[in-house]
């Protein structure tokens, strides 16, 4: 049936371009990937695919046309979303590493995990600025809506999977150079820097 789509082609390329472009989401999986590995950093990749997934689902399915018929609701969220993800950036540049006690229960805390990553996605203003695109460029206006959108929203954690995948790898990468307390430091004002200029840049673009 997705085959028989007229903008399956145009949505794959828009699904690959706001997947695997830097956003939060992606500075924090290749954050967690460099400093536990790459199978710590899997639930956080299949719970942000998942929630944004389901965020496409909901806005396609006329949840969207809610939100913009009520634009004060629409900035609040993304200033609660911007307000959250920039804490989360201060914390990130102000956590004090320790080589020693990396593997340690006093740093497991701060890994993120599935349930932290799918809700993030749902104060994330550049996933709900992309799903707001979905329903107003993707999906058809007909009885067949929510079918179209289902398909949509699958068709998006499909691509979104391998994408995140790929930020995961680079943070395996970097992960070699990151052989002392200094170095890790440096990291990760590094990541908390990007992480407040991608939530920023997603609301004020």
């Amino acid at each position: 049936m997705l085959s028989t789509f007229p903008t399956l082609l145009p949505f794959l390329l828009f699904a690959f371009v706001a997947s695997i472009t830097p956003g939060p989401t992606n500075i924090l999986v290749l954050s967690n990937s460099a400093r536990y590995g790459f199978k710590a950093a899997l639930p956080i990749i299949f719970g942000a695919c998942a929630s944004a997934a389901l965020i496409v689902l909901l806005v396609g399915s006329g949840f969207g046309q809610a939100l913009n018929a009520n634009p004060g609701v629409l900035q609040a969220m993304r200033w609660v979303g911007v307000v959250w993800l920039s804490f989360l950036a201060l914390q990130m540049f102000q956590d004090p590493v320790d080589v020693s006690k990396l593997e340690t229960p006093a740093h497991n805390h701060r890994r993120l995990g599935l349930w932290g990553a799918a809700g993030l996605q749902l104060i994330n203003p550049k996933t709900w600025a992309m799903a707001l695109a979905v329903a107003s460029v993707f999906t058809v206006h007909t009885e067949d809506r929510t079918i179209h959108t289902l398909y949509l929203s699958i068709v998006f954690f499909l691509v979104a999977i391998p994408c995140l995948g790929c930020w995961a790898a680079l943070g395996i990468g970097s992960s070699r150079v990151l052989r002392s307390a200094l170095t890790i430091r440096r990291f990760n004002r590094c990541m908390a820097l990007l992480l407040l200029g991608s939530t920023w840049l997603s609301v004020l673009a």
